[in-house]
């Protein structure tokens, strides 16, 4: 039974507002080495400047879905009315979590982004503790969640698309309820997880870059190459048997 809680007050609740604080941790620490003209986020998830602020670019831009009424931009993910190759960083906040056909959107992602532009992708690990609370919810957990996307699948189909993909930034080590996500507990959890289960975070970060080939143009070995008279080639002075 989907659940008729909108995923703006859920993440407006203690562990709503406690997600967003470590995933603002994590897309700080990224955004530090992204610049450039434009940064465009698709997909709303909390507050319009949640994770815009903290982006290195001259400008910045948020693009809702018709439903989300959030952002300076309105469209659907998989149909951005963006110029292609115009873009040099942006954010998914789960969105391909949100989207019915998650490709479409990661291949527009990968049309408006400059060449050496980044994507950067939040997620639930399936495997984490926050996808089995959402296992065991009737009303979905997150609220409106399509599906959790593993970070060896999200690799996968970026790389198929020509990305660069770094290693993956886990967090969200503990347990899917607000009182674990404060002081000491929070602290040993994370730590504890990075050492002893890293692959069953709760979330992930995943940036990646896109590709840019340089064709440098074969040039054949001097003694191979015939000689020139006159616009003509140099006949041979072997005798054709």
């Amino acid at each position: 039974m989907p659940s008729a809680v909108p995923i703006s007050t859920w993440l407006d609740s203690p562990l709503g507002r406690a997600l967003l604080e470590r995933e603002r941790e994590a897309m700080a620490e990224a955004l530090e080495t992204v610049f450039g003209v434009e940064c465009l986020q698709v997909g709303a998830w909390g507050p319009p400047e949640t994770f815009l602020q903290m982006a290195r670019t001259q400008r910045r831009a948020l693009l809702a879905g018709p439903a989300e009424r959030l952002g300076s931009l309105t469209a659907y993910p998989s149909r951005l009315p963006i110029q292609a190759d115009s873009i040099d960083a942006l954010i998914l906040p789960h969105t391909l979590e949100h989207e019915a056909n998650p490709h479409a959107v990661l291949r527009e992602a990968h049309r408006v982004l400059r060449a050496e532009g980044h994507v950067l992708a939040l997620g639930f690990e399936p495997l984490g503790p926050w996808a089995w609370r959402g296992r065991l919810s009737r009303r979905g957990f997150p609220p409106g969640l399509r599906r959790r996307m593993s970070r060896r699948r999200l690799t996968d189909w970026m790389q198929l698309l020509g990305f660069d993909v770094d290693p993956a930034v886990r967090f969200l080590y503990t347990l899917p309820f607000a009182g674990a996500q404060e002081g000491r507990l929070q602290r040993w959890s994370e730590t504890l997880g990075h050492a002893v289960w890293p692959r069953l975070s709760g979330a992930y970060l995943l940036v990646a870059r896109k590709r840019v080939y340089s064709v440098t143009p074969l040039r054949l070995p001097h003694k191979a190459r015939p000689a020139l008279i006159g616009g003509l080639v140099e006949p041979t002075t072997r005798i054709q048997s």
